[in-house]
């Protein structure tokens, strides 16, 4: 089998766009993968989506998580 030397791009394409882009990747045999958020990239963009809460007690902050 020949060995194919490969090289790795990032391309940005506009959201309409996606699924032409996964069949011509299909047909030419090229792989596409979505880069994985970090849990602090994920973090962050909770704060700043005001997806937070704050506990108003030990209490409080134990049922939250039992919820």
């Amino acid at each position: 089998m020949e060995t194919v030397a490969t090289e790795r791009i990032y391309l940005e394409v506009p959201r309409s766009e996606v699924r032409f882009a996964r069949s011509l990747s299909r047909k030419m045999g090229w792989t596409i993968r979505k880069p994985r958020k970090s849990g602090l990239q994920q973090a962050l963009e909770d704060v700043e989506a005001g997806r937070v809460y704050e506990a108003k007690s030990v209490e409080d902050l134990m049922a939250q998580l039992d919820a």
